[in-house]
């Protein structure tokens, strides 16, 4: 019983309210926390930041100033390419690279397009393929791998060097520039270099007297020799054709005969075509009339 003339307080209510509560819960749940600490700044910079570019003179003003500070950054004396070093290269091809790739000097490594002077370098017959490195103190270093030339290809357009996979090294004005390298003609000889030169590798015992190589019909290989002997070689297996002349040259010493032409096309029958003096001898010896000059 409460004592009389004093009157009654009400007890507070100690549980939070449904809001409070709800806030609780709320600042609880990680998402909520990371939004509210990251997100919310991030959220008032980008409102600051749009709402100054949105200014189309302030915009040009901020982008003059980051590109002249791009632009003294990159044209500092360390990032300047000054020198160009051509190495692996003659002397003829590396004036021929220099000029190609246009570079002017001094200039920027980062306005400098690598890729673009390497296909330039690339571009030239007796280029087979090209590396760009920027040294330190300003040295742009090439370094280039010639293409080596090891045939000659007689064509319509003239004297062409090839390479061993039959891409153009450079032109030849004579055949004496060149006595080193074989000689190869006809239609298409040059899309078959791999085959030629296999070729020329069989022929290597009667290599001395080894005139040229001719395409016939872009199909097969006739072995030129000198003496105006022709070797006509299949289109299938030539080396292994070549291989069994070569033991029967060692054997009946053939090919120092007065033979014009060995038909080799049919691996069965070689078939042998004589000289216009040895076919007389041989018509003469077996009573025969003389054969007309065009019956060869």
């Amino acid at each position: 019983m409460q004592p009389l003339g004093r009157a009654t307080v009400p007890r507070r209510d100690p549980a939070p309210s449904r809001w409070a509560y709800r806030m609780q819960r709320l600042w609880l749940t990680p998402l909520f926390r990371v939004l509210f600490r990251v997100g919310l700044p991030l959220a008032c910079v980008a409102l600051i930041v749009g709402t100054y570019i949105a200014d189309q003179g302030r915009r040009a003003a901020l982008g003059g100033f980051v590109a002249d500070l791009r632009e003294r950054f990159e044209d500092r004396p360390e990032f300047m390419v000054t020198l160009v070093s051509i190495e692996g290269a003659s002397p003829e091809l590396a004036k021929a690279v220099r000029a190609r790739m246009d570079v002017k000097l001094p200039q920027s490594s980062f306005e400098l397009d690598l890729d673009q002077v390497r296909e330039r370098a690339e571009a030239l017959d007796a280029v087979q393929s090209a590396e760009m490195r920027v040294r330190s103190h300003g040295v742009l270093q090439v370094v280039i791998t010639e293409r080596v030339p090891v045939l000659i290809w007689r064509s319509d357009d003239g004297l062409t060097m090839l390479d061993a996979s039959g891409h153009r090294v450079a032109g030849l004005a004579a055949r004496a520039d060149r006595p080193d390298l074989p000689l190869i003609a006809g239609e298409g000889a040059d899309a078959e270099t791999t085959e030629a030169l296999d070729v020329m590798a069989a022929l290597q015992p009667i290599a001395p007297r080894l005139r040229g190589l001719v395409r016939m019909g872009a199909r097969r290989w006739d072995v030129v020799l000198d003496r105006d002997q022709r070797l006509m070689l299949p289109a299938e297996a030539p080396v292994a054709a070549i291989e069994r002349l070569l033991a029967l040259d060692q054997a009946e010493d053939l090919l120092s005969r007065d033979v014009a032409v060995v038909d080799l096309r049919v691996p069965q029958r070689p078939v042998l075509r004589l000289a216009p003096f040895a076919l007389s001898e041989l018509r003469r010896a077996r009573g025969l009339a003389p054969a007309p000059e065009n019956d060869l």
